[in-house]
C-alpha cells in the first residue's frame, strides 16, 4: 500500500486496489483485518475493494462478513463465497474473477500481515513481502513451524532457483493483468500455489520486487498448515522441478 505522503497523488491517478481475503474459520479475525484495511485505505486516499472468499466456514465467518458488508457498504466489501474448502490457489483464482481494481493484493485474513507494512508497486509487475531478507522476520512461531518454513524455502531455492527469498509467503501485490496471466499458467491448488506464482513470473520475464515484512503468528483460531498440506507442497515442488 502507499504511504500517506503520496495520498494526494493517488486520489487522482485512477488506481484501484482489490484485496483478496480467502477465509476459513476466521470469524474472530475478519472484523479486525477488515477494519484495519478500511482505515488504512481511507487515510491513504486510494480507491479499494475487499473481496472475501469464504470456503464454507462452519464457524459462521460468512455471517460475520455479511454484517461487515452492511457496515462498510457493498461497494467496499464484496462477498464471493464457495460451498466448501477447495484450496488456497483456487480461492485466489475465484476472487480475481470479481476484482475490478488494476492492482490486486493477496494476504492472509488471520492478522499475520501488518496492513501498514504492505508491499508497494515500485514499478514492478509483482511485489512480494519477504520474511527472510533485510529486517524481515517471523514472530510467535514455534521451532517446528520455523523449520518447516525455512526448510521449504531452502529446498525450493536449490531445486528451482527462483531468484526470490520467500516463496511460501502470501503477502503480495500484483498488477492485475500480470496476476491474470500467471493464474492461467498455474496448475497448483494448495499452498504450493504461492511458490508456483513466483516461478511462473520469472519464466514470463515479469519483474519481481521484494519488501521485508514482519510476520506475526495468528492470535485467534488455528493454523491451516497440517500434514496433508506439507505432503501436497512436496508433491507440487517435485512437479514444478520436473516441468519448469
Amino acid at each position: 500500500m502507499a504511504s500517506r505522503k503520496g495520498s494526494h497523488q493517488s486520489r487522482g491517478n485512477g488506481d484501484k486496489y482489490s484485496v483478496l481475503l480467502p477465509t476459513y474459520n476466521e470469524r474472530e479475525n475478519l472484523p479486525l483485518i477488515v477494519w484495519l484495511l478500511v482505515k488504512y485505505f481511507g487515510e491513504s486516499g486510494y480507491n479499494y475493494e475487499i473481496i472475501v472468499i469464504d470456503d464454507g466456514s462452519p464457524d459462521g465467518t460468512l455471517e460475520v462478513a455479511e454484517q461487515l458488508q452492511k457496515i462498510y457498504g457493498e461497494d467496499k466489501i464484496l462477498l464471493r463465497p464457495r460451498a466448501k474448502k477447495l484450496g488456497l490457489g483456487t480461492a485466489y483464482i475465484h476472487g480475481i474473477k470479481h476484482a475490478t481494481g488494476n492492482y490486486v493484493f493477496i494476504m492472509d485474513a488471520d492478522l499475520s500481515h501488518h496492513v501498514s507494512g504492505s508491499p508497494r508497486e515500485g514499478g514492478y509487475d509483482l511485489v512480494s513481502g519477504t520474511r527472510y531478507r533485510g529486517d524481515g522476520g517471523v514472530y510467535g512461531w514455534d521451532l517446528r513451524r520455523k523449520l518447516i518454513s525455512r526448510g521449504a524455502n531452502y529446498v525450493t531455492q536449490v531445486l528451482l532457483r527462483p531468484g526470490a527469498s520467500d516463496l511460501t509467503g502470501s503477502f503480495r501485490l500484483y498488477k492485475k493483468e500480470v496476476l491474470e496471466s500467471l493464474v492461467e499458467r498455474c496448475v497448483s491448488k494448495g499452498y504450493v500455489f504461492q511458490m508456483e506464482m513466483i516461478v511462473r513470473a520469472r519464466q514470463g520475464n515479469y519483474t519481481v520486487g521484494e519488501v521485508p515484512i514482519s510476520f506475526v503468528d495468528r492470535v485467534y483460531g488455528e493454523s491451516k498448515l497440517g500434514g496433508n498440506e506439507i505432503v501436497s507442497f512436496l508433491k507440487g515442488l517435485l512437479t514444478l522441478f520436473a516441468t519448469t
